[in-house]
């Protein structure tokens, strides 16, 4: 055999060429001839001892043969079953054993009519229509054997079957509604607002300071602000591909990559025309990395490792973590059947939030400590089918940040906007809004050095108090119909690591009017957060005119959540935001579906600042 064929081809060919040495015409009675002794009678026909010595096939490789067998072997040739060097041997062999039947046929002719008594001779004779059967036969079996291992397929790389790509793509009209700001003036010349938000200079970008050079507080400048008094329309882009990969053995690996103009946790979108503008190209970011391990066992029962950057594996609401928010680190997650209409989930993870620069101080040759920040958290939960219609699931978490508050610094007098803290790297590297904020360097101004404080008051800000979270989440489906769902959703979280009077020695931001007599006013933030949302519709958008609409009211206190991690949309992101929101969405296809959302908001603590956003999304997934 070739060693390039397999078995079962020579097999069923080698099948074939036996029922083909059976195929010649069925032998006709024989003359009467002179008696001739028996042995001579079956003494082999000459011709060649070996195969090698047999002449060239009589049929060439082109050209039909009256021969049924000889055409199917030609057949496989052409199918690349098999090649010409073993096809052109198994038509020799086989013409060889037609002529030594032929040549046995001549002999039997040779006997007796009536052979004597004590010399009895049997003569095999299979009918016409039982040789057709079993052609018939050995064909359906090797068509069958080709059909199943699929010899005329061609396979993609085996590799390719474990991957499952997807991505989605939406586009976004966004439009920020600012109310004008009314001014007068009081009889002491005191600016005052009539009407609209404060626009004096009393929202801080925090993000912007501590993200760039010190802000130097001594100047005659502003610092970066927050616009509060002027509409803003957007259009926006978010792009994200990815895919899942089977690696077997219960193991499991994600990618995905995303837009976005910054590196933002909470924020894929990229704003058509931004970062440059003249159609210029805009930034992918790896938003998706990870390796997981399936160690459950099956049947509703989870226990699942991951390690990487991953999805929230956390049951939550946008008012604690944004919907686009990836959690870096290691996190478990499972569930496990209590009885029938009841189980039990939990999820547990340590996360990595900052690490400290390397060199940091970069512009020293003596380095500072490291003040690396971590998310150590964990979350156990009831999923209860009631009965066929109604179902809850609740849960609660619990979420501890180590570090994450900012820290006073030794005192030093930072000459230039390039000399560091030992305390710098405590301010966030990255934050919406709503947060209580601290000054982190401890400026001496007791020298002629900086002009008694006068001079070189450069700053940067940490967050004014610890995080520890408690949240309680809850969510209750109603089921009338197949094609009908109503939700009530629900989460209540409280800072348990929050100290109204030690934050307020040290607030620079979230306070009411100053009393006048040189001192700020009092600090007004808050530790607690709620939000609850009733949604009505379809239980999923998966074919044209599918629906969901839903309204929902939040109470967001200043220092209740972390305002990086929070919702990225309602009220310009972050936390010390109250308001309403309404929704909708409609499915133009089983892939493709449109939304339109309304967002109201206010300020609690501090200045007034109300806003509201109109979106329009059109999002398709694939």
């Amino acid at each position: 055999m070739h060693p390039s064929r397999t078995p079962h081809a020579s097999l069923l060919a080698a099948a074939l060429l036996s029922l083909h040495a059976g195929a010649a015409e069925t032998p006709e009675p024989a003359p009467a001839a002179p008696a001739a002794p028996l042995a001579e009678t079956l003494e082999p026909a000459p011709g060649p001892a070996l195969a090698t010595d047999l002449p060239a096939p009589t049929t060439p490789a082109s050209t039909p043969s009256d021969n049924v067998t000889i055409n199917l072997i030609q057949r496989l040739v052409a199918k690349g079953v098999l090649d010409r060097a073993e096809a052109d041997e198994m038509i020799r062999q086989a013409e060889a054993d037609a002529a030594a039947v032929a040549a046995a046929r001549q002999d039997i002719a040779a006997l007796p009519a009536e052979p004597s008594a004590d010399e009895e001779m049997t003569i095999s004779y299979i009918p016409e229509v039982v040789r057709e059967q079993m052609r018939d036969q050995i064909q359906q079996e090797l068509l069958a054997h080709a059909r199943e291992e699929k010899w005329s397929e061609k396979h993609s790389p085996e590799w390719t079957e474990r991957l499952r790509p997807f991505g989605d793509i939406r586009l976004r009209s966004e439009n920020i509604f600012l109310p004008t700001t009314v001014t007068t003036t009081d009889a002491n010349g005191n600016l005052v607002i009539v009407e609209g938000n404060d626009n004096t200079g009393v929202f801080p970008n925090f993000n912007a300071i501590n993200t760039g050079s010190p802000f130097d507080t001594s100047g005659t400048l502003f610092s970066p602000q927050h616009n509060v008094d002027q509409d803003r329309h957007r259009t926006r882009l978010r792009a994200r591909a990815g895919m899942e990969i089977t690696l077997g053995e219960g193991f499991d690996a994600g990618l995905r990559l995303a837009t976005g103009e910054t590196s933002s946790p909470v924020s894929p979108n990229q704003s058509l025309g931004a970062t440059g503008g003249n159609f210029s190209k805009y930034a992918i970011w790896l938003d998706r990395a990870f390796l997981s391990y399936d160690a459950g066992p099956g049947d509703g029962e989870e226990l699942t490792f991951l390690l990487g950057r991953f999805d929230n594996p956390f049951m939550s609401t946008d008012i604690l973590w944004d919907e686009d928010i990836g959690f870096d680190g290691l996190a478990l997650r499972g569930r496990a059947s209590i009885r029938d209409s009841l189980s039990t989930f939990f999820a547990a993870g340590y996360f990595p939030v900052y690490n400290t620069d390397l060199n940091f101080a970069s512009n020293q040759p003596a380095k500072f400590d490291s003040t690396d920040k971590w998310l150590a958290a964990a979350q156990i939960g009831l999923e209860w089918k009631i009965n066929e219609q109604l179902s809850a699931r609740f849960g609660l978490a619990y979420y501890d940040y180590d570090a994450i508050e900012g820290k006073l610094s030794t005192p030093f007098i930072p000459l230039t906007d390039k000399d560091a803290g030992d305390t710098d790297t405590t301010r966030p590297s990255y934050a919406q809004r709503g947060n209580t904020y601290m000054a982190l360097r401890d400026i001496d101004n007791s020298t002629a050095a900086n002009d008694f404080g006068n001079k070189y008051q450069y700053q940067y800000y940490g967050l004014a108090t610890p995080f520890e979270n408690l949240a309680a989440t809850g969510r209750l489906d109603y089921d009338p119909s197949d094609t009908l769902r109503l939700t009530l959703l629900g989460e209540y979280i409280q800072n348990i690591a929050f100290d109204a009077s030690a934050i307020d020695q040290i607030a620079v931001n979230n306070r009411g009017d100053s009393p006048g007599n040189g001192k700020p006013g009092a600090y007004e933030g808050g530790d607690s957060a709620w939000q609850v949302s009733f949604l009505i519709g379809n239980p999923a958008l998966e074919k044209l005119w599918d629906w969901q609409a839903g309204v929902g009211y939040r109470h967001v206190e200043s220092d209740a959540v972390v305002d990086a991690f929070a919702d990225s949309d309602f009220g310009g992101g972050g936390t010390n935001v109250k308001g309403f929101t309404l929704g909708a969405n409609l499915a133009l296809s089983h892939a493709v579906r449109f939304g339109l959302h309304w967002m109201s908001s206010d300020e609690i603590a501090g200045p007034p600042l109300s806003s509201d956003t109109l979106q329009l999304d059109l999002n398709a997934r694939f």
